[in-house]
């Protein structure tokens, strides 16, 4: 059984990637710090003037707020840590604690929504009294303080899962505080008390709705499953249409980190090893036509009384 791996080329086009990365993390720093300046300070500033108000609207929205500043702590954190260099302990670095910190942020996202929803539906019992001056007032400048920081997110929210979760929770802040607007509008109008906890509730679960699909994409990626942008057939047709491969076994496509794909694949050969240059442009293409970052590839020549270990552990 002869053993290569593309693994120089990728490794090459890994660094190079990793280099790419940097410098977007390096404008997010600047997007991290002051997303959690502004939101942290209109946690205490909207929970000071909920309080003030008697609005359960602004109260829940500032611990819905600090949930998010917490998140967002998070996100920045495991971005971080994402950069740094593999080493004997983590070989592969610290790359998957950008998917772990996405799941983690869907999860703070809904348990703080769930905690809005609870509070929401004892006021509906027993409304009390609302300042509407006041929750407008405040909630006009979470509007405009939670979607400046979403639009600082907002072009790499499709291409990193732990941006996207940055995005997702400030934009859902966006939302609540848009809700308190119109319920402070119309209790204004109508003293319909009711008002105030029942906007919570529609837009919590508009958010329940929204976060559902990051923490099954999170979850996903966290438990090594084929990135949702990558079709496995494909990629595996694509490696047994070479010239020379006679069968495809052991393909496992996965994601090192929101940002970054991995592939490992066994491909028999009868006719031998087919040289370094077939392991480089295999390594090129699944990069340029899959986005497919890091691969290594194992040549096998189908011995069979030196049948590979793992072929008949991975047939799909």
């Amino acid at each position: 059984m002869t053993h290569r791996h593309g693994h120089k080329h990728a490794h090459n086009h890994h660094e190079h990637s990793h280099g790419d990365r940097g410098h977007h993390s390096t404008n997010y720093n600047r997007a991290f710090v002051l997303g959690l300046l502004l939101n942290g300070g209109f946690v205490v500033t909207e929970l000071i003037f909920g309080v003030l108000a008697n609005s359960v609207a602004l109260i829940a929205d500032a611990g819905h707020n600090l949930s998010d500043v917490l998140g967002l702590l998070l996100a920045w954190i495991a971005s971080l840590l994402a950069r740094r260099q593999p080493s004997a302990r983590y070989t592969y670095g610290w790359r998957k604690s950008s998917v772990l910190a996405a799941f983690l942020n869907a999860v703070f996202l809904l348990v703080a929504t769930g905690g809005i929803i609870w509070e929401a539906i004892q006021r509906l019992v027993h409304p009390g009294e609302v300042n509407g001056a006041i929750v407008i007032g405040v909630a006009i400048v979470g509007i405009a303080i939670n979607t400046g920081t979403a639009l600082m997110f907002l072009s790499g929210r499709k291409g990193d899962l732990n941006i996207r979760a940055a995005f997702q929770h400030m934009m859902a802040d966006a939302m609540v505080s848009l809700g308190v607007v119109i319920a402070g509008i119309a209790i204004l109008f109508t003293h319909w008390l009711w008002l105030d906890p029942a906007v919570s509730l529609i837009i919590s679960f508009a958010i329940v709705f929204g976060t559902w699909g990051l923490l099954k994409d999170s979850f996903h990626l966290a438990i090594d499953g084929v990135p949702h942008n990558i079709d496995e057939r494909a990629v595996r047709t694509y490696l047994s249409e070479h010239s020379g491969v006679a069968q495809v076994h052991d393909l496992h496509i996965w994601s090192m980190s929101t940002v970054e794909t991995a592939l490992t694949a066994h491909l028999v050969i009868p006719t031998g090893h087919p040289g370094d240059m077939f392991l480089t442009q295999i390594a090129q293409e699944l990069r340029d036509r899959f986005g497919i970052h890091h691969a290594t590839v194992q040549i096998e020549v189908g011995d069979s009384d030196r049948p590979c270990l793992l072929e008949s552990k991975c047939q799909i």
